[in-house]
């Protein structure tokens, strides 16, 4: 069981980096490996079982992934029209933009087209007139059958690296289209009830959600306490979430399996409590065994209303199995029991193995029962507390460092005093406040989860609480898990000891950089948007951030940030934001706040909140220069007089940075149009000239004139843009303009993050690069 079960892992893994599917698969290989390994002798069974494994694994893998793909939209009808009926499925999300929320299409009105059986739909809020609110959507609940019509587009995600990948995300969950809902025609509610399964659990989990909301109201933490009830998330503030981040006990605040485990063993004890006092059914059923079966209902129970996530989904298969050893009087050990749920899962959900959620959740339970084998002797409570959690937190660090390139050095101390707060006083009050017609407990609950926040937010806030990496090659990674295993093993192991030499290569290992006079320019994939990296051999420069999304969430956070720590940059020298538009400042803030930037050049208004976060600030004015590692760097644009002139469109205020390096030069010209470019052929035309150019306005009708792409006379382009941008840039006729003059265009919305090497020699050529470059079977990107 065990091997298989490790084998097939590595099938699904293995068919989750393909390229592409397989035309064919070994239909039945899998079977006859198993039944000859079963048939065959000792020394040839566990080879077997290996190939019958990865055989299955792959397979089954393949037969899921070619179904969900056929299940899509043809690329024909992305933004158009189309009337569609369907049920409102999961829970919506509302919004300051409006809601979103799971669509399942089951009829399709406008002849001819082609939906998804599952979309992810905004219902965005109307335009108020006059300065006015904007008008909210109207209120949409689980389960409610519509009819409306929608524009949609295939998924497509923002390709970086280091980065949350959507694609795969809204693979692994059905989703094969997203859109939103067009007001005219007039959507309508069809039906405000749709029975069955699962929508029956939807609208269980909303009326819980709606409750909880109406009697906590506007409590700090409300959004963590519904968390902890139906799994929902989306209410817990972007802060919060960086406290528990920054102190490791995130898994404490979403439906973990420590959570399920609890609930099920309070079940379990009651049920045996209460059973065992009638002889009548003690006599039909031992009471321990009926607390089994009790324990698993709740199990079931609490898996499905939180939304059956892939740690409650290994809890509950793990007790089900557990119970079912019990309940036939047979011993099962810890290593097949959670061999068999490592099955189970990944049968029922093949992407599983892409989340991080899958592999710490397995990888903590393994480390737990590989620590205690063989381990003589009982441990007190609190011993066997400390050991557990010493155990998790050595063995889930090169996951952690692999994953999301941080680990939380403060996690022990945190999760000693939150864990038995929140899993044995904070959960069961809010379950009984939210699962009962009763919300009395949830006041004590909210207040214990403030006063638990206070001692985390302390410990979040303690200068290297997190310790970073970079990206790690995989073979660090492999090794560092195989040193934990060591460090781990019982005493007496031969060699324990020489775990410490393998977790070095991890500990070690730095992020490549440019060499000396070489410049890295990196146009990162934001969308509709604009963020840049320039890197010298010994210097970071973060040129705009990206777009800010509504609410807390923005380009800096999302895809800036999580780039800079897996490139091993921790401290950016300097930052450059080229006007207040919000796709070029929005993630600005959130960048400065993580990287701390040591000054500001901008041409910001002077009472923009971001010159006060950094320890200098300047204004972008033409003619400030300055060097790093034999790399100039000069800005162009804006002259002092265009800056201060209140008159000029924002954009044409931009700042026009040049990034020059012995073998080549840059230009990223922001946003500038028409007049800005005019007055820089004008009087700068001598500096203009780059071998590569960051077109202005992201491909904009409005720049690119004729006279400054002459002026420039690039030989690659980079255009920064959204994928079917409301826009529609770059335009066509500026994408002319530049190959008329053999200018190769490269675009971040087709290809993803682009790297533009400027070389230290002048006899080497400047050179632009796809920073992802590993195609996947589900994307549409062009290898």
């Amino acid at each position: 069981m065990r091997l298989f079960a490790l084998a097939f892992l590595a099938g699904t893994v293995l068919l989750q980096q393909a390229a592409e599917l397989p035309a064919c698969r070994g239909t039945g290989l899998a079977a006859a490996l198993l039944l000859a390994a079963l048939l065959g002798g000792r020394w040839v069974r566990g080879p077997l079982l290996l190939a019958a494994g990865l055989a299955a694994g792959y397979d089954l893998a393949a037969w899921r992934a070619e179904e969900r793909l056929a299940d899509a939209l043809p690329p024909a009808w992305e933004g158009h029209d189309i009337e569609v009926e369907g049920v409102v499925s999961g829970l919506p999300q509302p919004g300051e933009r409006g809601t979103r929320f799971l669509f399942d299409a089951d009829r399709v009105h406008t002849p001819g087209a082609v939906v998804p059986s599952r979309v992810s739909l905004t219902w965005y809020a109307g335009r108020g007139k006059g300065g006015e609110a904007a008008i909210p959507p109207p209120e949409i609940r689980a389960g409610e059958r519509w009819r409306m019509t929608v524009r949609l587009k295939r998924p497509r995600g923002l390709a970086n690296p280091h980065a949350f990948d959507f694609e795969p995300w809204a693979l692994a969950r059905g989703i094969r289209a997203t859109g939103y809902v067009r007001v005219s025609p007039e959507p309508g509610r069809i039906a405000a009830r749709e029975g069955g399964w699962p929508q029956d659990v939807h609208r269980l989990r909303q009326g819980v959600r709606d409750a909880m909301q109406a009697s906590l109201g506007e409590a700090r933490f409300a959004g963590v306490l519904v968390a902890l009830a139906i799994g929902d998330q989306d209410a817990i503030a972007q802060p919060d979430w960086q406290v528990f981040w920054r102190t490791g006990v995130g898994h404490l605040v979403s439906i973990s399996g420590l959570h399920v485990t609890m609930l099920a063993s309070l079940a379990f004890l009651c049920v045996t409590f209460a059973w065992s006092r009638f002889t009548p059914l003690v006599r039909w059923l031992p009471s321990r065994k009926a607390g089994v079966a009790a324990g698993v209902l709740a199990a079931l129970a609490y898996t499905l209303a939180a939304g059956y996530g892939v740690p409650a989904q290994r809890t509950l298969v793990m007790l089900a199995v557990a119970a079912v050893a019990v309940l036939a009087d047979r011993a099962a050990s810890p290593s097949r029991v959670l061999a068999g749920a490592l099955l189970a899962v990944l049968v029922v959900d093949p992407w599983a193995a892409l989340a991080p959620g899958f592999w710490l959740s397995f990888g903590a339970v393994a480390a737990i029962f590989h620590a205690l084998s063989l381990r003589t002797g009982t441990l007190s409570s609190l011993k066997g507390a400390i050991l557990t959690q010493s155990v998790v937190t050595l063995a889930l660090w090169p996951a952690l460092a692999l994953l999301f390139g941080e680990v939380s050095l403060v996690a022990p101390l945190a999760n000693a005093f939150a864990i038995p707060v929140v899993s044995l006083l904070i959960v069961p009050l809010t379950l009984a406040g939210a699962l009962t017609p009763w919300d009395g407990p949830l006041a004590p609950a909210h207040a214990l989860m403030a006063a638990t926040m206070v001692p985390l937010e302390w410990l979040a806030a303690v200068p290297g609480a997190v310790a970073e990496y970079p990206a790690l090659p995989w073979a660090s990674a492999g090794l560092a898990v195989a040193g934990t295993a060591l460090l781990l093993a019982p005493r007496g192991l031969p060699l324990r000891g020489a775990g410490v030499v393998l977790l070095l290569p991890m500990a070690l290992h730095r992020a490549p950089a440019p060499l000396p006079g070489e410049a890295w320019v990196d146009v990162l994939d934001v969308g509709q948007g604009l963020a840049v990296v320039v890197r010298t051999a010994r210097h970071a420069l973060a040129c705009d951030a990206g777009p800010a999304w509504g609410g807390e969430t923005d380009g800096g956070s999302r895809i800036v940030v999580p780039f800079l720590r897996g490139e091993g940059i921790r401290r950016l020298d300097g930052m450059v934001v080229t006007h207040a538009d919000t796709d070029h400042a929005g993630g600005a803030a959130s960048v400065a706040r993580s990287r701390e930037p040591r000054w500001l050049v901008s041409a910001l208004p002077p009472d923009d909140g971001l010159h006060g976060a950094m320890p200098d600030s300047w204004p972008c004015v033409a003619g400030l220069q300055w060097f790093w590692d034999g790399v100039s760097f000069e800005i162009l644009h804006p002259s002092s007089h265009a800056l201060r002139d209140g008159r000029r469109r924002i954009n044409d205020r931009s700042c026009v940075l040049r990034v020059e390096a012995a073998g080549g030069a840059m230009i990223l010209a922001a946003d500038i149009e028409r007049a800005a470019e005019a007055e820089l052929v004008a009087r700068a035309r001598d500096r203009l000239r780059a071998d590569a150019l960051l077109v202005p306005h992201h491909g904009s009708r409005t720049s690119s004139t004729p006279a400054f792409v002459d002026a420039v006379s690039p030989k690659v382009a980079l255009v920064s843009a959204g994928w079917r941008n409301r826009f529609r840039q770059p335009a066509a006729v500026v994408e002319a303009r530049y190959r008329e003059r053999g200018t190769e265009i490269r675009r971040t919305d087709v290809e993803g993050a682009l790297r533009v090497t400027l070389p230290a020699s002048a006899g080497e050529p400047v050179a632009v690069r796809r920073l992802v470059d590993r195609p996947r079977y589900w994307s549409d990107r062009i290898p």
